[in-house]
């Protein structure tokens, strides 16, 4: 509100007490007279302050009733909400040239107390004088304070007497006020306490229409109306038909709107058309009838425009200020309705920023939290199920890096709304970061569905004068056929996704508990295999190998064991499988191989003619590092000792890759050690394939040796193997002899070694020599070593 329009309330509202220009009244006289004799001041004042002057309305050691406004200190005590208080005016730069300080009465010190009518106008104050200056502590002046309160309470009464002879009674104002206020905290109905004011608005006036709107601000900084009650809604609200009100819309009060929202002062159109020209003296000349705009407050600040119309009665401004106190509610409402809704809208704010992504508008990890549980739930009432998909965009990372981040977010943006685009209404579709995704999606029927999403994601995204696109790897699992925590389900659909992405990306994948599980296994063995390496956990047990005609211990195969501190004593087959295609392949290989050369050497100088052989990964083998790997450990091993070592290689391995084989393998002989071809008659190798192969022992695979006495395809394969051995000059040793029977027959068909449990089962070092060596002595026959 402009001072001006201020200032035009705060006459009004003096105006309305109907004291100006009064006789004296002993109840005022009272109060100024204690003011004085309390502060032992020689002048104390009630004054009143008009248009032009300060007017007396009980005063105490002054003679005149007046003084002009522009000498008033009462002036300046109206404008602060506390004590104006002045110890010398003449060193005041505010005061020092008033003609009340430069001459009689002589003004020094001054003390005044703004004084307020019941709406809360300050209309004047009361105050002490004194020709001397004075000091006086803020705090010693609360008797002023309390008899200005007590004057306050006069002017209340005083005001209540002049209601009861004005156009608007003042109980009825009242009743009014405090239904709008008592309907309005009962926040549901806040638009119901706005209709009400404005039918006792058209009540108090005699007004037939009208309207309550708030005055907001666009975004140029202009004033525009949002309507909160009309006549309409009223006569809705009250069942009636609203075309009973002539066809009544807001067109009519057009050029009212305009006149009030450009100014802050009251706009009173009686008798006039839209061009100012004089109307008949009904107002009816034109069609327009009297309409009174007035502008509502909350303080000085502009928030809400009451528009009236009446048929058969002109309004006046003096009439209008009659209904002040109501129109301040009306401002005190609007004003909390904007801050109650401004509170709404900063909650939902702090909700939206917890519970959504700032970029994509979805839900986040938060939410998606909370809507998940509700999902679970809702499968289980109606026995449905819930695709969890997880999804990663394949490429995102390259636009991201060769466009920006800008381009990046448009591109994220883009693909959020594709996949909302892609599902059905209830699904939900979740934005985990990053370019990461979550899909929740109600009893799919048909797998499309997934292709579905996927082809969303593939479509071309042109930004830019430039086409980008990108694919997306989605992982899958359904409840609740994987009846799994929330948590554990969004796991399981993750893991799927790396398996779409390790299956060539672009692609989406199912969740497979056995791969899970392998998964699991395996993590679980790498977290724990370098701490195993480091304790000693890692033995080799060793197999004896028999030469079948001498009966006699040609050797021993080394077979890798993990004595695991909580599971006991795990077989290869538990761990070596999940270290393929690992670092930590190469890492047990060398392992094998500095302790396979350990025990050649200690056996060497223990005169112990005995072979050793091993078995290695084929990632270590096939790796860049392996010769170098073998080279290292046998860097301190002489010609003999190095032909002990037997390097068994699969069959399956030595097919992979022929010529990195061969090549390898010829290096290994280069180095002394010995070569062997494990699991042999399993990987359909060629003749020449075998003829190439530079290896000095073909082993049969155990397989067919033990099935060889009741399988005549196994004895013949068995055969064929000998045969083909002895024609290339290789040795031959057949695994899994588990009885003398079979024994007995390889020895017929012209074998040279055997090894198998008739024998031994794989044994700790020591344990292994002592058997041996027990073989030895009990030849011919064979002693079954227990441990």
């Amino acid at each position: 509100m402009t001072p001006e329009a201020q200032e035009q309330r705060r006459l009004a509202a003096l105006h309305r007490l109907g004291i100006l220009d009064s006789a004296a009244e002993r109840r005022f006289d009272r109060l100024v007279e204690i003011a004085g004799r309390f502060y032992k001041t020689p002048i104390a004042l009630f004054s009143l302050l008009d248009e032009n002057r300060q007017w007396f309305k009980a005063r105490r050691g002054l003679e005149v009733t007046e003084t002009p406004r522009c000498m008033a200190f009462c002036d300046h005590t109206v404008h602060q909400d506390g004590i104006l208080l002045v110890e010398d005016a003449s060193r005041d730069p505010r005061f020092c040239a008033n003609p009340l300080v430069t001459g009689a009465p002589h003004i020094r010190f001054y003390a005044g107390v703004p004084v307020r009518e019941p709406t809360g106008m300050k209309v004047g104050s009361l105050c002490i004088i004194d020709p001397q200056p004075r000091q006086i502590p803020l705090q010693e002046l609360d008797v002023l304070r309390h008899l200005a309160d007590i004057l306050e309470d006069e002017l209340e009464r005083t005001s209540e007497e002049a209601q009861s002879r004005a156009a608007v009674p003042i109980t009825r104002l009242n009743r009014a006020i405090h239904r709008a206020q008592n309907t309005f905290h009962a926040q549901a109905y806040q638009d119901a306490a706005f209709d009400l004011m404005l039918a006792d608005l058209l009540e108090l006036t005699g007004s037939e229409r009208g309207f309550i709107g708030e005055v907001l601000l666009d975004r140029r900084n202009r004033r525009y109306l949002k309507i909160g009650a009309t006549t309409e809604t009223i006569r809705r609200a009250a069942g009636k038909d609203a075309t009973d009100a002539n066809g009544e819309t807001l067109e009519e009060f057009d050029t009212l709107i305009a006149l009030a929202l450009a100014s802050d002062d009251m706009v009173i159109r009686n008798g006039t058309d839209d061009t100012g020209s004089p109307d008949s003296p009904d107002g009816q000349a034109t069609g327009v009838w009297p309409q009174l705009g007035i502008p509502i407050f909350s303080g000085s600040n502009r928030v809400g425009l009451v528009g009236l119309t009446a048929q058969r009665k002109a309004y006046t401004t003096e009439a209008a200020h009659h209904l002040d106190p109501l129109l301040q509610t009306v401002g005190q409402l609007i004003e909390h309705k904007r801050l109650y809704q401004e509170k709404l809208d900063h909650q939902r704010g702090l909700e939206q920023a917890a519970n959504y992504d700032a970029l994509t508008g979805l839900p986040n990890r938060r939410r998606l939290t909370e809507l998940f549980d509700d999902e679970l739930k809702q499968a289980e009432l109606r026995n449905g199920t819930l695709s969890i998909c997880f999804i990663d965009l394949d490429g995102f990372k390259e636009i991201n890096d060769a466009h920006g981040h800008s381009v990046g977010d448009k591109v994220l943006s883009a693909v959020s709304s594709r996949l909302k685009n892609a599902l059905r209404e209830h699904d939900i579709v979740a934005r985990l970061g990053g370019d990461e995704f979550v899909a929740i999606i109600r009893d799919v029927e048909e797998n499309t569905v997934y292709e579905r999403i996927l082809g969303a994601i593939r479509q071309p995204i042109r930004l830019q004068n430039q086409v980008l696109t990108l694919g997306g790897s989605m992982g899958v699992t359904v409840y609740p056929q994987d009846k799994a925590a929330p948590d554990l389900l969004l796991r399981h659909a993750d893991q799927a996704m790396y398996a779409a992405k390790d299956a060539g990306k672009n692609r989406y994948q199912m969740f497979d508990f056995e791969t899970n599980q392998y998964r699991a296994e395996r993590v679980k063995i790498l977290e724990n295999i370098s701490l195993a390496l480091q304790e000693g956990q890692l033995e080799l047990y060793l197999q004896p190998k028999i030469t079948l005609n001498a009966r006699r211990v040609d050797g021993f195969e080394a077979l890798i064991r993990w004595n695991h501190p909580d599971e006991g004593l795990l077989s290869p087959i538990s761990f070596l499988p999940q270290l393929e295609r690992t670092e930590y392949a190469a890492t047990v290989g060398r392992f094998v191989i500095a302790e396979a050369v350990q025990k050649l050497q200690r056996w060497a100088r223990a005169g112990l003619p005995y072979t050793l052989s091993i078995n290695l990964s084929p990632t270590h083998f096939l790796g860049s590092t392996f010769v170098q790997d073998l080279r290292q450990a046998l860097q301190d091993c002489d010609v003999e000792l190095r032909s002990r070592l037997v390097i068994e290689l699969l069959e399956t391995t030595a097919l992979d890759d022929a010529h990195k084989i061969i090549e390898t393998l010829l290096e290994c002989r280069e180095l002394g050690v010995e070569v062997s071809l494990d699991d042999f008659g399993t990987g359909y190798s060629s003749l020449d394939h075998f003829r190439r192969l530079p290896a000095q022992e073909i082993k049969i695979d155990r397989s067919f040796v033990a099935d060889m006495l009741d399988d005549p395809e196994d004895e013949m394969i068995v055969k064929s193997i000998i045969a083909l051995s002895r024609n290339f000059n290789r040795r031959v040793i057949a695994e899994g002899i588990e009885n003398r029977e079979t024994q007995e027959k390889l020895i017929a068909m012209g074998c040279n070694l055997g090894q198998g449990f008739f024998y031994s089962r794989p044994l700790q070092e020591a344990h292994a020599l002592a058997w041996a060596q027990q073989f030895h002595d009990s030849h011919p026959t064979p002693v079954h070593y227990q441990i």
